[in-house]
């Protein structure tokens, strides 16, 4: 695991020593993404420049250091993440000729692109990456990301340079970089919390999709061709394309011989990943997923796994005490920490430098708790990310369909009526409730307010299961109302093609959150996170053939009598009595709308000034001071949104 950064200026007369310099300035600082070792590499003739800090997992001899440049002197190459398979491929390459001076797999990679040509190797690849290949000879710079999106790869134009990097923060690293926040990014963010591929927040900057290789010739860019980030990626790779051969090719085994192959798949992915020179770990919650992972560890390992869980002291919020009975029963060597408010809340000052785009996964806190933690003892540590976007884990698809069976009883005309009360405000709806129904009892009084009201009204506009999960998703319902002067573009999410070519509805929201949420929300958090703290985190869940298996099952052995994950769960009933793991999930989450009200009023109060609102002009103040409102007087807990504003405002503080 490492952080990578370069830039291609052919217009630029930099000598060697000088875009040395800028590159090197620009990898420092990913110093915490690669604390063991730093390299770069330049050639004044063609503008190219390439910046790499190592984290060594693999090889920790010389051997192993980037830029690395092949055997053939035609490719140079910076790259972070893992190829889980290189031996294999290794072995294949020395039948062919091919000989290695150490045992990295970035060596691996740059003879099987040799081999094969670029686009023959990287399908070859099973692992998590992202990496910057310089072809000598044809002058061309190609930029590549893992299947699923695990590894991050900022690239765009800056004057004549095309940037590229790990991280925001190393282009910001480049002399004279200079670009204005994207308003419409922003309003991408308020409503998800997060902000999906390809877009970044800077105007110009994109991420570049998972899947995808993008090349830049010399002769492009001297030419000053813009990169489109919808079109100039190609797909070597495509979950809807996985989805769609899943539905070509069914999974017609019975469950036995289902439970058999998943295990194999996943046991091996598993193994894999327990492949390292350093020591490595587990994040542990004692849920189905992570248990599966750290069961299957234990069952290769010949010492017992290192395992690491956080708890809290708010029995709501802690899964501790039911990770630390599942370790127990496997016999790992277990670590808690158990955290307390002031140390959870010490970690929000340090959130705007570890997510220097802009990001508001509350659970961002616990996890890097858990990252610091677990660097002490291991380099590497697997978690059980990926089984909720494979196995239909999430509530929320099952609940938009029971609330559009429902709301499918009434009459669209008579919705469309009701929907039309819409126009009161949930404090209209909560005075009149407290003119009407004070002499109600209170349980009833308890469970109707103004707010629910108006949510039931907006649901009751809807048509069909998919609005009503796009409504359940969505932190921010009107985005371009609080975003001034931004126009929200459009995602998966409101992808209606995806309608005829995924036609099971569950399925579909599944696919969404694969290509969504997961890359670009669980899986920068756990990046981001764990990359702070110089750990590398690997997750098996997500190896592509463990993907591409879930897309040809049928969906009775993903959800069954109500039971989500269940073929997931006949895996790890194997290993794991039932007792241990039947609970309602807690989730990874903290206290964050009682903190609001508590120990953090006075740093929220500060972000949410009405000066400091409007300073910039991004966001629409009252309706900012409205929902702060509302959340202090408990008339409706508005901590998600909340947190998502405060957010944006405490990044724009440190990078604006």
């Amino acid at each position: 695991m490492c952080g990578l950064a370069g830039l291609f200026d052919p217009e630029n007369k930099l000598s060697n020593s000088e875009l040395l310099a800028v590159v090197t300035r620009m990898g420092e600082t990913l110093v915490a993404r690669g604390p063991d070792d730093q390299g770069a590499w330049a050639d004044e003739t063609t503008g190219i420049a390439l910046s790499h800090r190592r984290l060594a997992i693999i090889d920790l001899s010389p051997e192993g250091h980037q830029p690395m440049r092949s055997a053939c002197g035609r490719y140079v190459i910076v790259f972070n993440g893992e190829i889980y398979n290189f031996q294999v491929i290794r072995s294949e390459l020395e039948e062919l000729g091919h000989r290695f001076r150490g045992h990295s797999d970035t060596e691996v990679m740059l003879a099987a692109i040799t081999q094969w040509g670029l686009t023959g190797a990287v399908p070859r690849f099973n692992g998590m990456f992202a990496f910057a290949l310089w072809d000598i000879k044809n002058r061309q710079l190609s930029l590549a990301r893992d299947r699923i999106g695990k590894k991050p790869l900022y690239y765009g134009r800056q004057g004549h340079a095309f940037l590229f990097a790990s991280e925001l923060k190393a282009l910001k690293a480049y002399p004279g970089f200079e670009v204005g926040v994207n308003r419409d990014a922003l309003a991408l963010y308020m409503r998800y919390n997060y902000i999906p591929a390809p877009y970044s927040i800077y105007r110009g900057i994109y991420k570049l999709l998972p899947g995808t290789i993008l090349i830049i010739s010399h002769e492009q860019l001297r030419q000053g061709e813009p990169v489109n980030p919808h079109s100039g990626p190609v797909p070597y790779w495509s979950a809807l394309d996985a989805m769609e051969e899943g539905s070509r090719n069914p999974f017609q085994g019975s469950d036995d011989q289902a439970v058999a192959e998943l295990e194999h798949l996943l046991r091996d992915a598993v193994g894999l990943r327990m492949i390292a020179d350093v020591p490595i770990g587990a994040f542990f919650s004692g849920g189905i997923d992570s248990s599966t992972v750290v069961a299957l560890m234990q069952a290769q390992s010949d010492r017992p796994v290192k395992t690491f869980t956080i708890g809290f002291d708010v029995p709501e919020y802690n899964e501790a005490v039911h990770a630390r009975a599942v370790a127990a029963h496997l016999g790992t060597e277990h670590t808690e920490l158990y955290v307390t408010p002031a140390q959870a809340m010490a970690v929000i000052p340090k959130l705007p430098e570890i997510y220097d785009e802009v990001f508001a996964d509350s659970s961002q806190i616990p996890a890097f708790l858990i990252s610091q933690l677990t660097r002490r003892f291991v380099t590497v540590s697997l978690s059980g990310d990926g089984g909720d976007e494979l196995f239909y884990g999430y509530p929320s698809y099952q609940n938009a369909i029971i609330r559009w069976n429902r709301t499918k009883i009434v009459p669209h005309s008579l919705r469309a009526r009701f929907a039309g009360l819409r126009k009161r405000s949930p404090q209209d709806w909560d005075d009149f409730l407290e003119r009407y129904t004070s002499r109600l009892p209170h349980a009833f009084r308890d469970k109707i307010s103004g707010h629910r009201i108006v949510n039931l009204l907006d649901s009751l506009a809807l048509n069909g299961p998919d609005e009503l999960f796009f409504f359940f998703l969505s932190r921010c319902r009107e985005p371009e109302t609080l975003v001034l002067h931004s126009r929200e573009p459009r995602t998966v999410y409101q992808d209606l093609s995806l309608r005829a070519r995924i036609p099971d509805v569950m399925e579909r929201m599944m696919f969404m959150d694969l290509v969504g949420y997961l890359p670009d929300d669980i899986l920068v958090k756990v990046d981001r996170a764990s990359m702070a703290a110089s750990l590398e985190s690997r997750a098996p869940l997500l190896d592509y053939r463990v993907v591409e298996f879930s897309k040809r099952l049928p969906p009775a052995l993903k959800l069954r009598h109500g039971e989500s994950k269940w073929l997931l769960r006949q895996v790890l009933y194997q290993y794991v009595p039932r007792r241990l793991i039947d609970r309602q999930k807690t989730g990874f989450s903290v206290p964050l709308g009682a903190w609001l009200r508590g120990s953090l009023r006075d740093w929220a109060e500060g972000l949410l000034e009405e000066k400091k609102i409007n300073e910039d002009g991004f966001l629409d103040y009252p309706l900012v001071a409205q929902t702060w409102r509302e959340h202090l007087s408990g008339a409706r807990d508005q901590s998600d949104f909340l947190w998502t504003i405060l957010m944006f405002q405490a990044w724009r503080e440190r990078w604006v």
